[in-house]
């Protein structure tokens, strides 16, 4: 004789593992996470950081799967005052839902075996999202990965990129991300690439806000979150759904600076057509592929 299966338990707190946020420990602290940009912390950030962890907690400082930032054994009354400090550094603890839910590999800046650069895509496409979809509070995941070796786990994201080379009309290449459609692991869930291709670093970065936004208002009427949405959809709505918007251009080459050539910092963000801008001061210059030399 069999027992029927009881109800399904309740999600538990921190079942998708972000850390982000005040949270309760076992022994009645709390532990304070928080988001970087796209996983990436300056030095002079961790200095700071690490004297946050001694002034406000026990001065351990722990990091996540999801490239976030705990600080642990923080006194519940001094936690929102954490917060206020880790705010002045940019690193939020109550980030909007793209901040809190993207991260990206080191990239080919860093790395011999990375195709593109990932970090600061990663922070310009969280930047344009919030600023296209200033209420969004739906838990979405966007993963940034520079390789096909999945660093960055693009697979299980509700929005999963991998950097390619897209050819170019006069025989140049170019960034690009190969960025199927795709459905989260999990409870109920499967990852499900739907078609094959690659996009234009410029177009299929900048039609993703486009598609989100689109998408937006059929999840909240719909469905509880973006990847419950994701799941619902068959698999024609789902091709239909990631069909490109409009043409890019590929006729321009485009070089990926690591650092502006006026002040030296790494705080970049594309502009279109191909120029680049440094937010630190406030420039904007263009790099331009002039060919491959032979060695000799």
């Amino acid at each position: 004789m069999a027992l029927p299966d009881g109800p399904a338990p309740a999600p538990r707190p921190l079942a998708d593992r972000d850390h982000v946020g005040v949270h309760e420990q076992r022994d009645g602290r709390v532990f304070v996470g928080f988001a970087p940009r796209a996983g990436r912390v300056a030095g002079h950030q961790l200095r700071l950081v690490a004297d946050l962890a001694d002034a406000f907690g026990d001065g351990q400082l722990a990091a996540t799967a999801q490239q976030k930032l705990v600080i642990r054994g923080v006194d519940p009354a001094r936690a929102d005052e954490l917060v206020a400090r880790l705010d002045d550094l940019d690193l939020r603890a109550r980030p909007n839902a793209f901040r809190k839910g993207t991260m990206a590999c080191t990239g080919i800046e860093f790395c011999k075996l990375a195709i593109g650069e990932t970090k600061g895509r990663a922070m310009w496409l969280t930047e344009e999202l919030a600023a296209r979809l200033p209420g969004f509070d739906e838990e979405i995941r966007i993963h940034v990965n520079g390789c096909p070796n999945s660093c960055a786990r693009f697979q299980v994201a509700d929005i999963g990129l991998m950097s390619a080379l897209q050819p170019r009309m006069d025989g140049t290449r170019s960034d690009a991300f190969f960025d199927p459609p795709r459905r989260r692991h999990g409870r109920e869930r499967c990852a499900r690439p739907q078609g094959e291709g690659r996009e234009d670093l410029r177009g299929g970065l900048g039609r993703l806000p486009r598609a989100a936004a689109d998408a937006v208002p059929t999840a909240a009427r719909n469905t509880t979150s973006f990847g419950a949405f994701v799941n619902a959809l068959d698999d024609e709505q789902l091709a239909r759904f990631a069909a490109p918007v409009g043409e890019c251009s590929m006729s321009t080459p485009r070089a990926v600076p690591f650092y502006c050539p006026f002040c030296g910092e790494q705080d970049l963000r594309p502009e279109d057509p191909s120029g680049w801008r440094c937010l630190v001061c406030d420039r904007r210059f263009e790099l331009t592929v002039t060919g491959v030399g032979e060695p000799t």
